[in-house]
């Protein structure tokens, strides 16, 4: 999908990078996937290997304040999942971060060969709900010493990091001349329910577990589901990972995933209110992420534009319907 975000990489640039991984001279470079942020090539070497090229965006006033340096938390997550999880996610090959070759950070990954789900005839949606929210639960049991973004601030209670996380955000619209009137309604109810959100837990949570962050390949005659795209991911409250889970979805309605989530977790989603706030609370930020993001990644002649005011409308209402209740 088109973004403003997203680095322009000529082939004699790929040529370069990949003459640094020594894993072969590029013969053929193409596009790679929807997303939207950064550029994603496959990458064809002489002796006919594919793997898959990111690079990060290179101007930074494009960016959102916790996209700054995100690449490397994506690196690092891949890192942690292949070291602490089972969860099938690409070997990291090559990561080059000192922007010598372009003003960018770059990796270079083991390319999966597969489809989205939904793209499959009779994709089973109960069986995929359960197989992400399965692995959700796996990743949930690393834990981690300080909350917020792997690449970013980090603090000593989830209160203080979804706080100076939500600020952040609200400053990116400033920088736009958006004032967000629902971002700043998210930061009181914020305080407010202050101790609520401090029941967190610090553990490893992605934040975007979409269908196009999904791989999924067959092995032996079975599925097997591949997790890429993990940029977003910070130390936190792993209910924010339940926002994505049966999305759209009121919190007490996602029965298939908290089924699942409880076979494997460590320590089981019982659905209580207090649950149920710390989801709005990160189902309203999703809102604010989306309503700030599109000033940066597009204009209103594109269709992520219009797609994230609708989604960031709705996810707003469902956590701010939630927020109003009280305790």
């Amino acid at each position: 999908m088109k973004s403003r975000s997203k680095t322009d990489v000529s082939f004699d640039t790929v040529a370069e990078m990949f003459r640094k991984t020594e894993l072969g001279d590029a013969k053929a470079v193409e596009p790679l996937g929807a997303g939207e942020f950064n550029t994603v090539l496959a990458v064809t070497t002489e002796d006919g290997k594919r793997y898959a090229l990111k690079v990060a965006p290179s101007d930074e006033s494009r960016v959102l304040t916790y996209e700054r340096g995100m690449m490397r938390a994506e690196v690092y997550w891949y890192s942690v999942m292949r070291g602490r999880t089972d969860i099938p996610v690409p070997d990291v090959l090559y990561s080059d971060f000192s922007r010598e070759i372009l003003p960018a950070d770059w990796f270079v990954m083991s390319l999966i060969e597969g489809v989205h789900p939904g793209a499959e005839k009779g994709e089973d949606a109960e069986r995929l709900a359960d197989r992400l929210a399965v692995m959700a639960a796996s990743m949930h049991k690393v834990r981690g010493d300080a909350f917020g973004y792997v690449q970013g601030k980090r603090f000593g209670c989830w209160h203080d990091a979804v706080r100076s996380m939500t600020e952040d955000l609200i400053a990116d619209g400033k920088r736009k001349g958006v004032r967000s009137r629902r971002g700043e309604k998210l930061l009181a109810y914020i305080d407010k329910y202050a101790d609520v959100l401090n029941e967190a837990e610090c553990r490893m949570v992605n934040y975007d577990i979409w269908m196009p962050n999904i791989i999924v390949s067959q092995e032996n005659g079975e599925k097997k589901y591949w997790w890429i795209d993990p940029e977003r991911c910070f130390f936190g409250d792993r209910m924010a990972d339940f926002v994505c889970l049966e999305f759209f979805k009121p919190f007490r309605e996602k029965t298939l995933s908290f089924a699942a989530y409880n076979r494997v977790a460590d320590a089981p989603v019982s659905a209580t209110r207090g649950e149920e706030i710390r989801w709005a609370v990160m189902t309203a930020y999703m809102g604010l992420l989306q309503e700030v993001e599109k000033h940066y990644r597009y204009t209103p002649l594109m269709f992520g534009w219009w797609r994230n005011v609708v989604s960031s409308a709705l996810v707003y209402r469902a956590g701010f319907k939630v927020l109003k209740g009280g305790k």
